[in-house]
């Protein structure tokens, strides 16, 4: 009986020693993550390519910082414009389009109980994005003498938004996440200017706002601006919301 007890008791040494190692093993196997890269898609469809990198901090906390070009490629574009006054005058001109660049830094704090490294699961966090984009207006107009004119403007957007953000990064490889912004209300200064590089009629101007209220691209600068024959200026607040679907890559 002595002999069983003693049997047992090594047995249990030993499965106890086996088990430690074990867990100790996994322990210091465990890999730390401490760096992620990754790259905007969802954005894509409006002909942004979007790299961003993050670096874990300290408890739970992250930085990120993410660079985006716009190219003249996407969803977001208007049509020429084809008016005729009613007064006479012909406008016609090219398709509106924008490029430019974004930049956006931003503070993650993940959830503890929802994240299995230091960059996955649900997260909410800050963020700043500063946005600038050219684009121009370029074509043909016609005045009511039948007289030709040449339309040439160059316009720039810069915006300046803040907001608050919640997202939840998913683990699909050992490496690989899905990082999902699901919402990111925010507040945004915007600050447009237009410059006419030719000379045009007074006519040309007032068929030109009466042209874009037609067409509804006033309401996406300001409903109270109007161009003229000086370079125009316009300020204003509104709100802003960020959304997004990244891949990313740990190391």
């Amino acid at each position: 009986m002595k002999k069983i007890f003693c049997l047992a008791l090594f047995f249990s040494l030993i499965t106890n020693t086996i088990f430690a190692q074990e867990l100790e093993a996994e322990k210091s196997n465990k890999r730390i993550v401490k760096n992620e890269i990754s790259f905007e898609a969802l954005q894509l469809v409006n002909g942004v390519y979007q790299l961003s990198y993050e670096r874990y901090v300290w408890k739970n906390f992250s930085a990120a910082l993410a660079f985006g070009y716009k190219g003249k490629e996407g969803l977001v574009r208007f049509s020429g414009i084809d008016y005729y006054g009613p007064f006479g005058g012909n406008i016609k001109t090219n398709d509106i389009f924008y490029t430019g660049f974004q930049i956006i830094p931003e503070i993650r704090y993940y959830l503890k109980n929802t994240s299995s490294n230091n960059l996955n699961g649900f997260y909410i966090g800050l963020y700043f994005k500063y946005s600038q984009y050219n684009s121009d207006l370029k074509g043909r107009y016609t005045a009511s003498d039948n007289t030709p004119y040449q339309i040439e403007f160059d316009a720039k957007l810069n915006i300046s938004s803040t907001g608050f953000m919640i997202g939840y990064k998913l683990p699909i490889t050992k490496r690989f996440n899905i990082d999902f912004i699901i919402a990111g209300p925010g507040a945004g200064n915007y600050n447009f200017k237009i410059k006419n590089k030719a000379d045009l009629p007074d006519e040309f101007y007032e068929n030109l706002n009466d042209a874009l209220e037609e067409y509804s691209i006033l309401d996406f600068i300001n409903g109270d601006f109007r161009f003229s024959n000086v370079e125009s200026q316009s300020k204003f607040s509104a709100f802003s919301f960020r959304y997004g679907i990244a891949l990313g890559y740990t190391f």
